[in-house]
């Protein structure tokens, strides 16, 4: 598509928001915020769009903070709906994939793990050139993760976790930045819905 893209992604401790045109950036701003995506990413938008509207807006589905998923797809859903512009969604862990194997074109596979709730990693295991998820998104203790993720480096918020608890292997503690959205392909978005990466917490009563 050779209108302006924004994307958007707040879905971990990251803030962060770009302006792509024909899968080329722009510009675009991240800043490490832990809390407060909302009071962030709004004016961050504003200052980037500079009075220019996007063609379409992209945004960070998950896995990652409940809130920041959150407060991700609400802005973004808000601004398409007063711009008339569509929303698409992609998931923090292909797009992590995606900028490792931008930054490492001779690499082959990487793995994927962000922290996630309860001591959990949310892990997924990545071929590349070209980037494909190999198996499904999990949900799982470090332990249980070590055993399971065959590649050497392992990357995200929970990378170190998981190499600790495997005990050899390298660790890359990177998050999502919304830059790295003109490596999506059209085949990994998706519709702006939540991806939780577990079950909730609250089960509904019998």
């Amino acid at each position: 598509m050779a209108g302006l893209t924004l994307a958007l992604d707040t879905a971990t401790a990251a803030c962060s928001a770009a302006l792509i045109r024909a899968g080329l950036l722009v510009t675009s701003d991240s800043a490490l915020v832990g809390r407060g995506h909302a009071e962030r990413l709004v004016p961050m938008v504003e200052a980037l769009l500079d009075g220019a509207r996007p063609d379409r807006i992209l945004v960070d589905c998950g896995p990652g903070s409940f809130t920041g998923v959150r407060v991700g797809l609400a802005a973004a859903i808000g601004l398409g709906l007063g711009w008339g512009v569509p929303v698409l969604g992609y998931e923090s862990l292909d797009l992590l994939a995606l900028a490792y194997a931008d930054a490492n074109p001779h690499a082959t596979a990487v793995a994927v793990a962000l922290s996630g709730g309860h001591g959990e990693l949310f892990v997924r295991r990545y071929a590349l050139a070209p980037v494909r998820p190999l198996g499904a998104l999990d949900s799982l203790p470090p332990e249980t993760a070590a055993a399971q993720v065959e590649e050497t480096v392992v990357i995200g918020s929970g990378a170190g976790d998981l190499v600790a608890a495997r005990g050899w292997g390298e660790a890359q503690a990177l998050l999502p930045d919304a830059a790295a959205a003109r490596l999506l392909p059209e085949a990994m978005l998706r519709p702006p819905v939540p991806v939780y990466g577990r079950a909730p917490d609250a089960a509904r009563p019998a």
